[in-house]
């Protein structure tokens, strides 16, 4: 039940629950989110709950009368959601595309949670406005429990880049790098070079020849293009065959619905809101960013990146890798900007720019090393 915030009663599950109602035996201050309580009336009924907050817990009626009769806060749970706004844990891939081994994806809980969000996103309702912002500060409160005290490095990269071509091994290859160095890999949970390194993190763990089969297994569904159903069973298919992936984070967005979450990431944090979910990414990022190729998406996370390091906004400035010379020299000349905003300042030492993918983690280790200022 502890929170990194220092809230030590938060509860989540309901052995947590059972562990609350141990001697003495109250709840009173508890934040109890999103459980199913209906088989602990009695418990409920005989402690004490005072200024408890229940999220989204299902209760009989008598409970719920008597909890709000103690003076608890009760958000009851909002019927008909594709979604929990409440949500207590980070997503899996298997949760968001329950069902796809049988059905298309356009049946799975994030197909439906994405039409709701295109029904819902413009029609002026605050209700549906308020749920969108409960639920996606509930995905950045349980972001912070699971990746306190970790190392996170950042992949960013155009989701266009397609399964099968050397490109998607390059940052395939990447992922694994940066897993095995020890880091915790988080990329924007989308397709294309997001997928590859959220694929490379979950081989890393394996054997070498792993990547290189799932690699082929996966080039059979280049893109999610015109079948999302089809690019996603190939991922589930690689899952089922090596179960026993490595950990990494993918922080997608129903905002981008139209780009589906890659199956790779261990746990999944999406949102609502873009803004919220793009700042969040990079600001989770403490041991730096690899920006691989990318438009005009990847070229805002650059600058989102930078400004902060500019600033000092954070603390002391964080690596940036930018692979491939030609593409941010000649193609989208972000790096002569970059290179020119950070002259003289802390974050010089922190900046850097290589040609191949496969340079990249050294570079990052490099740039981890140095002294910004010295």
């Amino acid at each position: 039940m502890t929170h990194p915030s220092g809230h030590e009663r938060e509860i989540r599950s309901l052995a947590d629950f059972d562990a609350a109602l141990g001697a003495p035996g109250s709840l009173s201050g508890c934040r109890v989110q999103s459980l199913d309580l209906t088989d602990r009336t009695f418990a409920l009924l005989s402690a004490s709950t005072a200024g408890a907050v229940f999220l989204g817990c299902a209760m009989q009626p008598e409970a719920a009368a008597k909890v709000r009769a103690d003076g608890a806060l009760v958000f009851p749970p909002v019927p008909d959601l594709p979604f929990d706004p409440y949500r207590a844990r980070l997503y899996s891939p298997g949760e968001l595309y329950e069902g796809i081994t049988a059905e298309a994806y356009e049946r799975t809980p994030d197909a439906r949670t994405y039409a709701w969000f295109r029904r819902t996103r413009s029609d002026g309702d605050i209700f549906s406005s308020m749920l969108r912002s409960l639920h996606d500060d509930a995905i950045s409160d349980a972001l912070d429990e699971h990746l306190a005290g970790a190392r996170v490095v950042g992949v960013m990269g155009g989701h266009a880049m397609g399964r099968g071509g050397a490109a998607y091994a390059g940052a395939a290859r990447l992922g694994r790098s940066l897993a095995r160095a020890g880091l915790t890999v988080a990329t924007g949970g989308g397709p294309g070079a997001m997928e590859a390194a959220n694929l490379g993190a979950y081989t890393a763990p394996l054997a070498d020849e792993a990547l290189d089969e799932a690699l082929e297994l996966l080039a059979k569904a280049p893109s999610f293009t015109p079948s999302v159903t089809d690019w996603a069973r190939a991922a589930f298919e690689v899952r089922a065959r090596w179960p026993r992936g490595g950990d990494s984070v993918g922080i997608p967005t129903w905002f981008y619905g139209h780009e589906p979450t890659n199956a790779f990431a261990a746990r999944v944090g999406k949102y609502f809101a873009n803004a919220t979910r793009e700042d969040g990414l990079l600001a989770r990022s403490n041991a730096g960013v690899v920006f691989l190729p990318g438009a005009a998406g990847t070229v805002q996370e650059i600058f989102d990146n930078a400004t902060p390091n500019f600033y000092g906004s954070r603390g002391g400035p964080t690596p940036m890798v930018l692979v491939n010379r030609a593409h941010w020299t000649d193609e989208l000349p972000a790096w002569p900007l970059l290179r020119t905003l950070a002259a003289g300042r802390p974050m010089a030492a922190r900046i850097a720019l290589v040609d191949s993918v496969d340079e990249a983690p050294a570079a990052l280790a490099e740039l981890t090393a140095a002294r910004p200022g010295a």
